[in-house]
């Protein structure tokens, strides 16, 4: 490996490859805050440049956590495809970029290769593409997965109905969940965020999400994001599970820190297979988010974009239905402004996808970080673009119980109209019987909670 290069009349010289890694990074404050991230443009732009002379097998043989330290990196590393990496492995990462954006490669390319990929490498070729390549390459990646329905359908933008509530309060999370139907938003899950992670509140909010869907005979799925334990032991007491949710990190470590490992997930990943309530095969939601690993001191002196690839290396080994990447949620000290919460969301949108998953997006920000709803909402017609899978949809972008900004049920409606975008074929179906939808355009009806109170 050559790991140095003359910039300008100065040479760049670099310790290992999790180094050109972390400096090859476009400016993020969380790379800034662990003290890792490239000292001026000068030294990025070298990095960058070593970065793509690197051979996919340099950075299979060089994971920014080693295997004997981390399980997640055994997981991503026995998960590759032998054949197809052996195809690939003496690829460049300008060579992996160059085929990726290719005018002749398509999603049947992309699809095989990505099987030989560790997560690594996908990092790499996202740190040295720019905000369009991500977009184009994203674009031509289409994947699908079947719970109840199947979402990653082409021509289909889909939502996550979020009807949370500060109390868990069942009136309350009903209204915002006839609005959202009503807009035609909750065709990818009905996923509720409870306060109360105990065993009854996740069974009664299960409970009631599940009785008025089968009332309504909506076709979706339901999700309460409780800690998976929590959800485990629900399944095993007969609770209504269609999906099980979690937070997932790029490191053991990480990992650990939300208070789960390779064996509850397996435990959980099995349980619900075998007595979850969907039709499966895909049972298994995860969220993501730059910058988690180094909130919880696990991050190994990684950059964060790299961590963030490994999640959903991770998560691609339970063959997920949904994935999602909170990208705005943790705060200004891992993505500070507009500008890093755009390029990290087009980052993780474009690994995602080439990873392997139906990648979605939660566009949102916190109140502390120097970013407004315009700022989301252009994310969201960038990641449109880029074919995201689906965004999140909440009344008026504001969810009252973990008190963010997201997208909300009018853009998800805006964005499937400017795109010529549906929901999934099942739920649009569903819409039009209840006169909510016709030809795929919204009815003067919809957003009229009350069809949903006869």
């Amino acid at each position: 490996m050559k790991l140095k290069t003359r910039l300008m009349g100065q040479s760049f010289s670099f310790k290992s490859v999790k180094e050109v890694l972390a400096k090859a990074n476009e400016i993020k404050s969380g790379d800034i805050l662990a003290g890792i991230a490239a000292e001026n443009a000068a030294e990025r732009i070298a990095a960058k440049y070593v970065l793509s002379q690197l051979t996919l097998e340099d950075l299979r043989n060089n994971p920014v956590v080693p295997l004997e330290l981390d399980e997640v990196s055994r997981i991503i590393d026995n998960d590759v495809n032998e054949p197809v990496y052996r195809s690939v492995k003496n690829w460049s990462v300008a060579e992996l970029r160059q085929f990726i954006l290719a005018a002749d490669t398509a999603h049947d390319d992309l699809h095989r290769i990505s099987r030989g990929l560790t997560s690594e490498m996908v990092a790499a070729v996202a740190k040295v593409m720019s905000n369009l390549d991500l977009i184009v390459g994203a674009r031509k990646i289409k994947n699908t997965a079947h719970c109840n329905t199947t979402v990653g359908v082409p021509g289909c933008l889909a939502a996550r109905l979020q009807p949370n509530h500060p109390t868990d309060g069942v009136d309350g999370i009903l209204a915002s969940f006839r609005e959202g139907l009503a807009y035609g938003v909750g065709d990818a899950v009905i996923g509720l965020n409870p306060v109360d992670d105990t065993l009854p509140a996740v069974i009664r909010s299960l409970e009631t999400l599940y009785q008025f869907v089968q009332e309504w005979e909506i076709p979706t799925q339901i999700c309460v994001l409780a800690h998976i334990t929590t959800q485990l032991r629900a399944v095993q007491k007969g609770a209504p599970v269609d999906l099980l949710f979690q937070s997932i990190a790029g490191t053991e470590a990480g990992n650990k820190a939300f208070g789960i490992d390779s064996r509850i997930l397996d435990e959980a990943y099995a349980a619900g297979l075998k007595e979850g309530r969907a039709t499966g095969p895909n049972i298994m939601y995860f969220e993501t988010g730059q910058g988690s690993e180094l909130s919880a001191e696990a991050h190994h002196n990684a950059d964060q974009v790299t961590l963030e690839a490994r999640c959903y290396g991770l998560a691609r080994h339970y063959k997920p239905f949904l994935v999602n990447t909170v990208v705005g949620f943790i705060g200004p000290e891992y993505l500070y402004d507009t500008r890093q919460v755009t390029r990290a969301g087009l980052e993780d949108h474009f690994m995602g996808k080439l990873t392997g998953l139906p990648m979605g997006v939660d566009a949102c920000y916190t109140n502390h970080m120097k970013a407004d709803q315009n700022d989301i909402e252009n994310l969201a017609v960038l990641l449109t673009a880029a074919g995201c899978t689906y965004f999140m949809g909440i009344p008026m972008g504001d969810d009252v119980m973990l008190n963010y900004q997201t997208t909300s049920y009018h853009d998800i409606a805006a964005l499937r109209e400017v795109y010529t975008l549906r929901p999934l074929p099942e739920f649009e179906n569903w819409a039009e019987r209840m006169g909510i939808m016709r030809d795929g355009k919204l009815t003067p009806r919809a957003g009229d909670a009350t069809i949903f109170t006869k």
